[in-house]
């Protein structure tokens, strides 16, 4: 059976359209890659499908920017000048923004203000004075921020020192330890400590280097 003939109209089916295309495609690109072998010829092909995926074919021979040289030459036109002349133009209103920039920083300096009137000059100062109160605003919040900040860390600081005292006072403050000052109550001290085995006991022995009958620095033992 012959092949039957197939009417040329956009194919609905996204799928049916999408391998169309790809068979066809490399069926181009097939032939253009004949003609470039058997009749050295120079050929370029630049293909976008329907969802945007980009698709070339370029003669071994040949790159793409001479294909483009080729072609202004044989119509006589320039594709680069439109381009050329927007990027100039921009190129333009780039300077023209960056001069103005540099003239405002002088003037914010004290620097070429002759050339300016009155009411430039007013407005200069009107806005540098508004800038002075935007960073006098600025440098307030820092200094509170870090006021509040020192300020949290002391706190923080004192709290674990007072945990740390209230720890130690409860520590020795505990039933345990026990101080004894004579002989009389180190003896009891003792014979109570035969029946509580967490029981602690220490001497104090009274100081032998001056009167007042007190206690040295390290006059306190563990019985």
């Amino acid at each position: 059976m012959g092949r039957g003939k197939i009417e040329i109209k956009k194919i609905e089916n996204s799928t049916n359209r999408q391998v169309t295309y790809s068979k066809r495609r490399n069926g181009i690109f097939k032939k253009a890659q004949e003609l470039t072998v058997l009749c050295d010829a120079k050929v370029s092909l630049i293909m976008f499908s329907s969802t945007g995926k980009f698709h070339e074919f370029i003669s071994p021979n040949i790159t793409t920017k001479k294909v483009y040289d080729l072609y202004q030459k044989a119509l006589g036109i320039d594709l680069w000048r439109t381009h050329y002349e927007r990027m100039q133009e921009n190129l333009r209103k780039l300077k023209e923004t960056n001069n103005r920039l540099r003239r405002e920083i002088r003037h914010r300096m004290g620097e070429d203000l002759n050339g300016l009137s009155y009411q430039e000059l007013s407005d200069l100062e009107q806005n540098m004075a508004f800038s002075v109160d935007r960073v006098r605003e600025r440098k307030y919040h820092v200094l509170k921020t870090q006021t509040q900040t020192y300020t949290k860390k002391v706190k923080s600081l004192e709290q674990m020192h007072s945990n740390l005292l209230l720890n130690f006072e409860t520590k020795y403050e505990d039933p345990q330890y026990s101080v004894v000052d004579n002989e009389g109550v180190y003896e009891s001290a003792m014979v109570l400590a035969t029946g509580a085995s967490n029981l602690y006991a220490f001497r104090l022995h009274h100081s032998h280097g001056g009167g007042g009958g007190g206690y040295g620095d390290h006059e306190l033992r563990l019985a």
